[in-house]
């Protein structure tokens, strides 16, 4: 039995589209794996960035919208009046006068 020439090229070709692919799938994922890596390292700085000078405390809306921030976290994070906070609010509870009825 006698290979064909064109029999060999067809298997070789076939042998380079394979490895070739292999090779795109590898690099794809190492790039996404990195990618990966950065996101979580970018997410657990801004995390680390957030808890390192921060109270957490829950407080009822007054008349015109005011908060109070208590005391005691005023003390630990060493904020006097006039000072500048930067304040993100996660509602918890909604108490609205029409539905205190139902």
């Amino acid at each position: 039995m006698v290979d064909k020439p064109e029999i060999n090229e067809d298997m070789e070709s076939y042998k380079k589209a394979i490895d070739s692919t292999n090779e795109a799938q590898q690099e794809f994922l190492k790039k996404f794996s990195n990618l990966q890596l950065d996101a979580m390292q970018n997410f657990f700085s801004m995390l680390q960035g957030l808890t390192f000078y921060h109270a957490m405390f829950k407080t009822t809306i007054q008349s015109g919208g005011r908060i109070s921030i208590p005391e005691a976290e005023r003390q630990a994070l060493k904020i006097d009046d006039g000072d500048l906070v930067q304040v993100i609010v996660i509602p918890i509870e909604r108490k609205h006068k029409n539905n205190l009825n139902k």
